[in-house]
């Protein structure tokens, strides 16, 4: 298959998963493994440079897609994050302080979650690649986020717009996030949207919590795998990414097409959520974690 080609269908599980709570990670290695892309050292020759190069640059363009994304999110939200900017510390009411603007906020669980997932990182990377650690934080999290969506519908929020938070519920959220980063297949977006709801957010208000936070994690964590990926370690030998024109046009296809999805899933998925809530999302979790368990293994390896 053309790599121009792949690279469209990339972006668009990248655009379509990265914001709604099914993880775009184990999205983006289901797709990858049934396109036969070269996922590791192990699908090489001994002494094939050139399958380690095709390892080392799909893993780095599975990174930089989410760009493309991040972008996206950005764009939907400036005119919300530039009044946030402008109204701080004293909040577009005149009554919030340093310590429950949501510009502070962000940043604490942002800061909650970084320091969590610095430590456990190493830990986190041993199932990086593990089809069954996937598909079980994919049924554990829909059962979760099922369980969470029933329960927090029949009580009254206390939190009804993210100006509204307080420390405890940002500290709270960072702690959750953290699973996204230990566990593949968890989601940013399911562990921060069913944490919110735990600690009385509504809905609308979790999940812009949620986009919010989203924006500094994904920017830090796609700037620590870029990293990584541009000098990749294939087997026992690092390898250096090694761009030519048509690698650096698949890479762009790619970012672009996710940017374009993902204004449109945004979007969508805010007016959704409003309205019918995250069963349907936790059902397909569900259903994908008992699919992965059953067959993945020997459909996809892993």
């Amino acid at each position: 298959m053309s790599p121009y080609i792949l690279s469209v269908l990339l972006g668009i599980v990248e655009g379509l998963t990265e914001f709604l709570p099914v993880s775009s990670t184990a999205h983006l290695r289901i797709s990858e493994a049934l396109l036969h892309l070269p996922l590791s050292a192990t699908a090489c020759q001994v002494g094939d440079a050139a399958c380690l190069q095709d390892v080392s640059y799909w893993a780095m363009y599975t990174v930089v897609i989410q760009v493309g994304a991040i972008l996206a999110l950005l764009l939907l939200f400036l005119s919300r994050i530039l009044g946030f900017v402008r109204t701080f510390p004293r909040g577009e009411e005149g009554n919030s302080s340093w310590w429950n603007h949501p510009i502070t906020m962000t940043a604490v669980a942002f800061a909650v979650t970084s320091a969590l997932a610095l430590g456990l990182h190493k830990w986190s990377e041993k199932n990086l690649g593990s089809m069954t650690a996937m598909a079980i934080a994919l049924l554990v999290g829909g059962v979760i986020m099922w369980i969470v969506d029933a329960w927090a519908a029949r009580r009254d929020a206390i939190t009804e717009h993210v100006e509204q938070m307080n420390l405890a519920q940002a500290i709270w959220i960072g702690f959750c996030q953290t699973a996204s980063a230990v566990f593949p297949g968890t989601s940013r977006s399911m562990s921060t949207i069913a944490a919110g709801q735990m600690i009385g957010l509504d809905r609308p208000t979790a999940l812009e919590f949620s986009f919010l936070l989203s924006i500094p994690t994904m920017i830090a964590a796609t700037g620590w795998d870029l990293v990584k990926e541009i000098h990749h370690k294939a087997g026992d030998a690092a390898v250096h990414v090694q761009m030519n024109q048509e690698r650096w046009l698949v890479l762009l296809i790619g970012t672009a097409v996710s940017f374009i999805v993902a204004l449109g899933v945004v979007e969508w998925f805010l007016g959704w959520v409003r309205k019918h809530g995250f069963t349907i999302f936790a059902i397909y979790r569900i259903l994908l974690g008992i699919a992965l368990l059953a067959w993945g293994a020997k459909l996809i390896g892993g």
